[in-house]
Formats: structure tokens, C-alpha cells, sequence
């Protein structure tokens, strides 16, 4: 299984999720939405919006109050590869990219900076909380 799976099953797990949005038609607002039904700390990333689902939000990846576990992304190709090169430059290497959010130009940038990543995977069919006994 990998890593960043594992991660989200810890005690307090942490997301950034970039394109996180009240519109209820995009996955941002569905992936948002699951994720902290799930009980999972998220900070939504999206300079259009100052909240999301009522939680405060950030206008970029520098903004964040501290450092997330994953980083994910929701977005067109070209803005996941722009966020990208921020979350490198931060320090943010563990990174979930939806479908729809990547290209090959995604994945070479990736692949030359030794990201931890999973591409075109659905995070919330991939992430099953524990059950509490």
C-alpha cells in the first residue's frame, strides 16, 4: 500500500487540497467534502475564495498555517504544474493528483523532482478511514 495512504489512516492526517470550492458540481467541493466527513484535517487552497464548506482558505500553498501531510490537487494541468513548482519550493513533496489533473508534462516534472505522488487516482475511493473498535 502506499505511503501516503498509510498516512491518511494516522491519528490526525492533513490535506491540502488545491481547487477546493463550495461549487458543488466540481470534485473540490466533492473531494473536500468527503475528506472531512472522513474526519480528515484539510486546508483548502483556492485564491478565489476566502472559505470553503465554512473552513477558512488559503490563497496559495505559501499561506498555509503549517505543512501538510499531501498536498491534493484538484485543478486544470497547467495549474497543478505551476502549484507544483511552489509546493517544491516549500518543501511539500507528497503530492495526490486527481484525474483530470495531470498531463505527461505533470508527471515528467515529478518524476525530475523525486516527489512522492499517485496521479490519476481518486483519493476518496483509494482512502477507507479505520474503523474505531
Amino acid at each position: 500500500m502506499n505511503s501516503m495512504i498509510l498516512r491518511l489512516n494516522n491519528d490526525d492526517p492533513s490535506v491540502a487540497i488545491v481547487g477546493a470550492t463550495d461549487s458543488e458540481r466540481k470534485f473540490g467541493s466533492k473531494i473536500y467534502r468527503d475528506l472531512k466527513g472522513k474526519g480528515v484535517r484539510l486546508f483548502p487552497v483556492n485564491p478565489t475564495r476566502e472559505t470553503v464548506d465554512g473552513d477558512r482558505a488559503y490563497p496559495d500553498l505559501a499561506s498555509l498555517p503549517e505543512a501538510p501531510g499531501i498536498v491534493n490537487f484538484v485543478v486544470p494541468p497547467q495549474r497543478t504544474l505551476r502549484i507544483l513548482k511552489e509546493a517544491r519550493n516549500l518543501g511539500y513533496m507528497s503530492v495526490w493528483v486527481q484525474p483530470g489533473a495531470a498531463d505527461a508534462a505533470v508527471v515528467s516534472y515529478l518524476d525530475e523532482h523525486d516527489f512522492e505522488y499517485i496521479v490519476d487516482d481518486c483519493i476518496m475511493v483509494r482512502f477507507r478511514p479505520r474503523r474505531a473498535d
